[in-house]
């Protein structure tokens, strides 16, 4: 997921998109260690996209306090 994606969410469907990443990560990790999955990277590619969604919401919350 691109930073300019994640900018145009609004901040109800940053939530509910960090919702949805968690449990895929979760899924993908009880896979790889069930059996080995196809591309290992994708793990690391929904944790850096988790860690994109957090920032953005961590972002909105000092913005939203500072007002």
């Amino acid at each position: 997921m691109k930073n300019s994606e994640i900018l145009e969410l609004t901040t109800e469907e940053l939530v509910a998109r960090v919702g949805e990443e968690k449990s895929n990560l979760t899924k993908l990790k009880f896979a790889h260690a069930v059996s080995a999955i196809e591309n290992p990277l994708r793990i690391n590619k929904v944790r850096k996209d988790i860690a994109r969604l957090n920032t953005e919401l961590t972002k909105r919350k000092a913005a939203s306090a500072s007002e």
